[in-house]
């Protein structure tokens, strides 16, 4: 019996796996001589392998970006309400693929990858990889799949960032880049939150200094609340009030001293978090938080974002959200400011939204219309160049 998806989903997906020999310089000073990148592919490439769109994933993303798993079919990818026939990102159109980043645990090599050297994995004696790190290994699948330059590179939050990153570091190979619910780089707000977290799983009995894996347990109590501190950032106060209000389980007051949870937004975030354990590794969470704090492509350029800019060639479209305090539209203004002051052509759209960081993931009607009319002549230009 055939699945029920949508007629505009992508339908059944499987992950593919890129193995590379060739030893990859990181910034950290330490070099990777093997490793895997996972990930997934949608439509077609055409014949001049002109029509490629890369999506980047954020800091708990993945490569699965759309469609479904045989082994779970009702849960669709990250974002799949994006991609897809004739959605904003449709593959229709455009050759669409997305890969796990190293440090992940979805697959590619990360601090749960076995250490050929120790047959144990990696844990916490993987290296910090960066953004532009990153910005390489995807430069490397480019490689392999035949791709010489992207037709638009796409990401949300820490994925815009890689698209920035993209931009400038390999001008020639990047046409158009989407940068959404971004920033140039971490405030000291966003550092201070992702260290709280981190401290939340470093001070977990069950941590044992990152190797966890060896004594079969998972620093879980650290890891839940590391997400569900991460998880209140990403939401807005105007959309947890209407979610949740003040809303009581049980419609009253228990005066107990078990501090159990009493009000929904309690559960919410208990669930969220309890969640999250099981399909994360806390050594990831660690690394890509750290990742995160060190991303400033201005720091190459004497702190001038402007002229990191001038490097680029592509054309930018940038998307921030109203009730999105995380990075605050404020901070994609810096971006566009930037991309003006260095001659670059760049559009600009904030969307109206109650969901703070989080609005770029939702079918907020705007916000896909702005991407379907930007992509829609990104494909014309594909086609113009195809004929």
């Amino acid at each position: 019996m055939p699945h029920p998806f949508p007629s505009n989903s992508i339908g059944l997906v499987s992950p593919q796996t890129a193995h590379f020999t060739e030893p990859l310089a990181l910034d950290c000073g330490r070099a990777l001589v093997a490793y895997d990148l996972v990930y997934e592919s949608y439509g077609t490439l055409n014949a001049d392998h002109s029509n490629a769109v890369l999506i980047c994933h954020a800091l708990s993303g993945d490569h699965h970006v759309a469609g479904y798993y045989e082994d779970d079919p009702t849960k669709p990818g990250w974002w799949d309400n994006c991609i897809g026939p004739g959605r904003p990102i449709d593959t229709g159109a455009f050759f669409v693929v997305c890969c796990n980043n190293l440090g992940g645990c979805k697959g590619s090599t990360g601090p749960t990858a076995i250490n050929p050297e120790t047959r144990k994995p990696h844990g916490p004696d993987f290296p910090i990889v960066t953004v532009k790190d990153w910005v390489r290994s995807q430069a490397r699948l480019a490689d392999r799949l035949g791709i010489i330059q992207w037709a638009a590179i796409i990401g949300g939050s820490l994925g815009g960032m890689q698209a920035m990153q993209w931009a400038i570091t390999f001008p020639d190979r990047v046409r158009h880049a989407l940068v959404i619910a971004a920033a140039p780089r971490l405030s000291a707000m966003n550092i201070a939150f992702n260290e709280v977290a981190r401290q939340a799983i470093l001070s977990d009995p069950d941590f044992h200094h990152g190797h966890y894996y060896e004594f079969g347990v998972v620093p879980r109590r650290g890891l839940m609340l590391a997400r569900m501190l991460g998880h209140i950032t990403y939401l807005s106060d105007e959309g947890m009030r209407a979610k949740f209000g003040r809303e009581l389980r049980e419609g009253k007051i228990d005066f107990n001293f078990n501090f159990d949870t009493e009000f929904q937004v309690e559960s919410y975030l208990r669930h969220q978090g309890h969640a999250f354990v099981d399909r994360f590794d806390a050594n990831t969470y660690l690394l890509i938080t750290k990742t995160l704090d060190y991303f400033d492509p201005a720091a190459d350029f004497d702190q001038d974002l402007s002229v990191a800019f001038h490097r680029a060639l592509a054309r930018f479209l940038v998307v921030s959200f109203t009730s999105d305090w995380r990075f605050a539209p404020a901070r994609s203004r810096e971006i566009v400011q930037a991309l003006v002051r260095a001659g670059r052509e760049v559009s600009y759209v904030e969307i109206p939204s109650e969901f703070g960081h989080d609005a770029f993931l939702m079918p907020i009607p705007l916000y896909h219309d702005t991407l379907r009319a930007y992509l829609t002549r990104v494909a014309q230009e594909v086609n113009a160049h195809a004929a």
